[in-house]
């Protein structure tokens, strides 16, 4: 049979969808990216915020259409079907098997039972809605990460350290949906990076939804920047860089090995979500403007050409003029390299959602549009004084009508952040290109992207 499989969601829910890929490819199914040829669709989902719960609901109702024709069986998954598992299997009767993510230690089970025995037994298992109730969602066994399917091309390949969040911010669905934070065992996430490696992968891109906690749950202390040590002994690993690090988290220890490891990119991405200390304190960030702009001060300092990241929240309930302008200030002064926004989404269950002085859609749609056309400004600042540098750039692509070489620095984060856009009148002939780094020099932008030529 023939199994498809729509992806919708962050990094480290791709895992997940790349382990039950392997999976069905061991049992000998045929893998199709055409969705009108599979036999089975599997859907993992996100359910994050209220964007991307509509953009689940439209994906299931699209792929149910080809229940018409080819497809027999509609199987969903991931983070929306552990938030609504209830509420999904009465509204959506398209759906053959639905699998929340506490049930994927027998997510075979319930595939060959639907398949072979034309089965399907509900849910025995009480979603907990307090959140000290929550328990531990299972970890994928090692067997699943080592046998996943990579579906992020030959260069690179996410490494997830730790599965769900203890930090519980206010406004997150994320510790009700994937449970508190769990590590990975060191000896295990070395062995799976060699494997990776072996595989031809060059750049390793450490997730966890708080990569700064690893290890604390295990060892008794945050072991990231150790870990970080280790993994840039494997040969044939030529770039690792780690996402989603809180400002707390972030050690001396930690600064260090990202300036003095060459392999680790001089890049840092630290949501910080606000710098209103009110702000900060509703929304139970561990915190303050004081201890953020020290950290960053601090990584400017000790990181040559770091590259600074962040994510920001707009609109988050009790928000007011003064606390925006604040923010706006705030971005001004620290002018980051990369800066992502959104606007408070009021999640149900969350404490936020029951906070007095919810701000109006329009005034978030407002306050969006100002932060990112400041900060097209800033990142448009920081773009022009690369003009003239060289950086070594990682060719993955090249363009339709064969003009550039598409690629990416060791600064930009896959799918993420920009690109580099290289003539291809300045590349020998003779040579193939993809798949391969080279130095180059910088002689324009675009929006924000570089435009380059091979060095000569």
């Amino acid at each position: 049979m023939n199994v498809g499989f729509v992806h919708l969601g962050c990094s480290k829910n791709l895992i997940d969808t790349e382990a039950m890929i392997g999976k069905f490819k061991k049992n000998n199914f045929i893998l199709v990216n055409d969705e009108s040829k599979a036999d089975i669709i599997v859907i993992n989902t996100c359910g994050f915020i209220d964007s991307a719960k509509e953009e689940a609901i439209h994906t299931i109702l699209e792929m149910a259409e080809h229940k018409k024709k080819r497809c027999k069986y509609l199987i969903v998954m991931g983070c929306l079907v552990q938030r609504y598992y209830d509420d999904l299997i009465k509204l959506l009767p398209e759906v053959d098997l639905f699998i929340k993510i506490e049930e994927y230690n027998s997510f075979w089970k319930k595939v060959e039972d639907l398949i072979k025995r034309d089965t399907v037994n509900k849910s025995k298992v009480k979603t907990k809605k307090k959140i000290s109730e929550i328990p531990q969602m299972p970890m994928l066994t090692q067997q699943e990460f080592l046998n996943r399917i990579i579906t992020t091309g030959n260069n690179f390949a996410y490494l997830k350290i730790g599965e769900g969040c203890s930090n519980k911010c206010t406004y997150c669905a994320i510790p009700y949906i994937r449970g508190p934070f769990v590590s990975r065992p060191e000896e295990d996430i070395l062995e799976e990076a060699e494997e990776l490696s072996k595989k031809g992968i060059k750049e390793l891109i450490i997730i966890a939804q708080d990569t700064t906690k690893y290890g604390i749950d295990l060892y008794g202390k945050s072991k990231l920047a150790d870990l970080l040590r280790k993994l840039s002994n494997i040969k044939g690993i030529k770039w690792i860089r780690f996402l989603y690090s809180y400002p707390e988290g972030i050690t001396e220890e930690l600064i260090d090995v990202v300036a003095t490891n060459n392999k680790i990119a001089k890049y840092f991405d630290i949501p910080i979500q606000h710098i209103s200390d009110s702000i900060l304190k509703k929304m139970n960030r561990k915190t303050t403007k004081k201890d953020i702009i020290s950290l960053l001060n601090k990584i400017r300092n000790k990181v040559e050409n770091v590259t600074l990241r962040t994510s920001l929240i707009v609109g988050f309930p009790g928000e007011n003029k003064e606390n925006f302008e604040e923010l706006i200030e705030f971005v001004k002064w620290a002018k980051f390299d990369k800066l992502g926004v959104f606007t408070y989404s009021k999640e149900e269950g969350t404490p936020a959602a029951k906070l007095a002085n919810q701000i109006h859609g329009n005034t978030k749609k407002a306050r969006y549009r100002k932060v990112m056309e400041l900060q097209q400004e800033i990142s448009r600042q920081n773009l022009e004084k690369k003009i003239g540098n060289e950086c070594e750039v990682l060719i993955e692509d090249i363009s339709f009508d064969r003009k550039y070489y598409i690629g990416r620095t060791m600064q930009d984060v896959p799918e993420i952040d920009g690109l580099v856009y290289i003539k291809n009148e300045t590349m020998s002939e003779k040579t193939n290109y993809i798949n391969q780094f080279v130095t180059c020099k910088i002689t324009d932008i675009s929006d924000y992207d570089l435009l380059a030529e091979i060095k000569k």
